[in-house]
């Protein structure tokens, strides 16, 4: 598991460990870690160009510090000082000690082998000042290593107000900083490091599951089972017009660990041609049969009224999905079953405006702050939300939040998410808590989707639900009660 902590955990925790350390103790760690990750990346330090970009407080002694013991290595090193009257003084000094020098020459940037970015730290906000604007648009040479968090990316939401230096690698201290996991702040961290500092963290604000998390939690048959313990999940979704969607969210639920799938609707002649294992029928929710979990919206046109009632009062976890989000944004929270919802940023609008009364907001406004989006949908609806994007994010009515790690852009093709609406009903079927499965289905739904790209994109959402068998459980695990 990633963990990602707030700002202001990080300065508490930060306090807490100055308090009881020799002065300098933290910033030296920092240093020392720093200018290890830039030695790896330099491979021949001896001799290399590093330009520090140095601001003003802490971020630019971080960098400063670490410039002068890449000095004491042998590389030439020059620092740019962006408010010279306000650099770290201490910093300053070891790097002039160690033959460091002070340039005002930021065409370096262009020409050097490594750039430090320690402009701005992880308290600041909005894009870069003009006197560090211009960096971002020049084009560089050599590797930009920023310093706990690229200038001008929020550490917190991961928003971009404005220029932002855009980094190779982002060296990070003590923890993540949810920032650097959420776009677009993620798509300029680069690939990002994590040094240990000796601070003590309260629980994380931000999670993020690796693959052992995903392994542990994933539901997978054991000697006793049957495919009624497995669980069964019920599909309701495709109409005349959109036969296509029931197909595809059958084949996610089909690769999503319950024992059954059983499908309702207009397609069902379409679906059980394609997947004869599937239990299909074209009426009523109830006359299906037992199911666990119920998938409703993909494709659903104007029956998904009707249908998103008879789900919501079977009693069991409900995914409610394109056309059903669309129903319910009509009508506003009240759902009394645990509700998981998988929204675009513009299905998110219409379901915030049909929570708050207000006008929908701005699409694009929603997707530069997926933290913030996801938590107010989740607290609103009092429901598991899965907010679909270029950065995936789950949010509980508890103020938990996942950010998804895996995915490619390939990914943004017709039917996608539809498989993963399939995908992830099957997990709630198979007994996973609500924010688990969405968890777990946005993993392994990315991961699926990486894989077909790799032979051969473009990718098809079939292609997607075919590579879900090379990402799913290999080892027995506890069945559902």
């Amino acid at each position: 598991m990633r963990y990602a902590h707030t700002v202001e955990q990080v300065r508490t925790a930060e306090a807490e460990a100055m308090a009881r350390l020799p002065e300098g103790t933290l910033m030296q760690r920092a240093a020392y870690g720093l200018a290890a990750v830039c030695v790896r990346l330099l491979g021949r330090v001896y001799g290399s160009r590093v330009l520090v970009l140095a601001g003003s407080g802490d971020n630019g002694g971080d960098a400063l510090y670490a410039g002068a013991l890449l000095a004491r290595r042998g590389a030439r090193v020059r620092a740019v000082l962006l408010s010279p009257e306000r650099a770290h003084a201490g910093g300053l000094a070891a790097l002039r000690a160690a033959g460091g020098r002070v340039t005002a020459e930021q065409g370096e940037f262009t020409t050097a082998d490594l750039v430090l970015d320690g402009i701005v730290g992880i308290g600041g906000r909005g894009g870069l000042r003009p006197e560090a604007a211009g960096l971002a648009a020049m084009e560089r040479r050599g590797t930009v290593v920023a310093v706990d968090v690229p200038s001008g990316v929020d550490a917190g939401t991961g928003e971009v107000a404005g220029a932002a230096l855009r980094a190779d690698v982002t060296v990070c201290f003590g923890t993540y900083k949810p920032g650097l996991l959420v776009d677009p702040g993620a798509s300029y961290a680069g690939a990002v490091h994590l040094v240990e500092i000796g601070i003590e963290l309260p629980e994380a604000a931000v999670t993020a599951l690796q693959e052992p998390d995903v392994r542990l939690l994933l539901p997978v048959p054991g000697a006793e089972s049957d495919k009624y313990r497995r669980g069964v999940v019920g599909v309701a979704a495709g109409s005349a017009k959109y036969p296509g969607a029931a197909v595809l969210a059958v084949a996610g639920a089909l690769r999503g660990g319950a024992g059954a799938v059983r499908y309702v609707g207009s397609a069902a002649g379409e679906v059980v041609r394609r997947f004869p294992e599937v239990l299909v029928s074209e009426g009523e929710l109830a006359a299906a049969g037992r199911v666990q979990a119920w998938v409703v919206g993909p494709g659903g046109g104007d029956r998904v009224g009707p249908l998103l009632d008879q789900a919501l009062a079977a009693g069991v976890p409900v995914l409610v999905d394109a056309d059903g989000l669309t129903e319910l944004a009509r009508r506003g929270p009240g759902a009394d079953v645990p509700l998981v919802l998988t929204p675009h940023t513009g299905e998110a609008a219409r379901l915030l405006a049909g929570a708050t009364g207000e006008a929908p907001p701005d699409a694009s406004a929603l997707a530069a702050a997926r933290l913030a989006t996801a938590r107010r949908l989740a607290e609103l609806y009092g429901a598991t939300v899965l907010l679909k994007g270029s950065t995936t994010v789950v949010a509980d009515p508890e103020g938990r939040c996942r950010v998804n790690p895996t995915g490619t852009s390939w990914l943004a093709t017709a039917g996608s998410g539809d498989v993963l609406a399939g995908l992830l009903g099957s997990l709630l079927a198979a007994g996973l808590a609500p924010f688990d499965a969405a968890s777990v289905a946005a993993y392994l739904h990315g991961l699926a989707g990486r894989h077909a790209a790799e032979e051969g994109a473009p990718i098809t959402a079939l292609d997607v639900a075919a590579a879900l068998r090379r990402v799913g459980p290999t080892t027995p695990g506890p069945d559902r009660e």
